[in-house]
């Protein structure tokens, strides 16, 4: 028999409604980048448990809203690195996002634009940024004891199908 302490659950949440759609350009390292293009991110989460019973049970329901909520906000946006070293903010009339990326001007309104805190528009990038919106989320309301039970997380982020990635977490000190 395996030991208790070896044993581990995982849950997998992966629905037609979590996804958004999005339009980005990643820039490659001599600061030339993709033109503006979007895609239909599909999101799947998988959460490793220290058990199922009854007393220790999560409601699958917490987690789908909590992803809901960033594919919300992120869906029918243009995403926009806010970090990256080709991105030029520009002065821009009210509600406009005006911008230059690798060169090109863009003017766009600012409730259509999502500015993130990365520096590249890419799959990897989007599946951590998603994964810490969704965990912040997840956790604001949840009592500490709820949180115990997981003991790693991952959040995959396709962009189209076969093609995407996955960010993991391994939460420490948790059996």
């Amino acid at each position: 028999m395996i030991g208790q302490d070896e044993r581990r659950w995982k849950i997998h949440i992966r629905k037609d409604n979590l996804k958004f759609s999005a339009a980005h350009m990643t820039v490659f390292p001599d600061g030339s980048k993709e033109g503006l293009h979007g895609h239909n991110y599909e999101v799947e989460l998988a959460v490793e448990l220290v058990e199922p019973a009854l007393a220790r049970m999560l409601s699958y329901e917490a987690f789908k809203q909590a992803l809901r909520a960033v594919c919300n906000a992120w869906d029918e946006k243009v995403l926009v690195a806010g970090d990256n070293p080709w991105l030029e903010p520009l002065s821009s009339a009210k509600g406009e996002y005006a911008f230059r990326l690798c060169g090109k001007r863009y003017v766009l309104p600012v409730d259509e634009v999502a500015v993130l805190d990365v520096d590249n528009i890419t799959v990897e990038n989007l599946a951590r940024i998603f994964f810490d919106r969704f965990w912040k989320k997840l956790t604001k309301d949840q009592p500490i004891a709820w949180q115990e039970q997981i003991v790693a997380a991952s959040l995959r982020i396709d962009e189209s199908r076969g093609q995407g990635a996955t960010y993991s977490v391994r939460f420490g000190g948790r059996t």
